[in-house]
């Protein structure tokens, strides 16, 4: 009787062992296929019709799609909203932006955000509160701690 309930723990054993070894080999990484498959637009786009043209590079990962807006906007957010490109809460710092392109970031969720950029150069300003500058490239970039 003693022999059969020691070989019953030790199957329970190896089999928990087995369980906690596959288990914790798995690395928690983010579903980007997943979040690219939320996305309004999955190939450079062209929107709008006006005198200024804005280009916006979205960054997911390691794939990049440029949108191209023909706008009247003063501002690079005026002009990402003036298409519902992006979303998000004002504060007292201006917009927070929370959603691109479909695909929401929230730091307060899972430590993701929206990092904007200005040809290259992490933005000194929000989207909402960026001139419009025909030379330059902005990118907003999916990003995660």
């Amino acid at each position: 009787m003693k022999k059969s309930i020691r070989s019953i723990i030790a199957v329970i054993l190896a089999i928990t062992a087995i369980l906690c070894v596959v288990s914790c080999g798995k690395e928690e990484t983010p579903d980007v296929e997943g979040l690219w498959q939320n996305t309004t637009y999955k190939a450079d786009t062209e929107l709008g019709s006006g005198a200024k043209t804005v280009k916006v590079e979205y960054k997911l990962e390691e794939k990049v799609i440029t949108f191209t807006i023909h706008t009247d906007k003063e501002t690079v957010g005026e002009a990402l909203l003036e298409h519902n490109l992006i979303s998000g809460d004002i504060g007292e710092f201006g917009m927070y932006v929370k959603v691109v392109n479909g695909i929401t970031a929230d730091y307060d969720v899972d430590k993701s955000y929206w990092a904007f950029y200005v040809n290259g150069d992490y933005a000194m300003s929000g989207v909402d509160q960026t001139a419009i500058d025909e030379t330059a490239t902005y990118q907003l970039a999916y990003t995660k701690e």
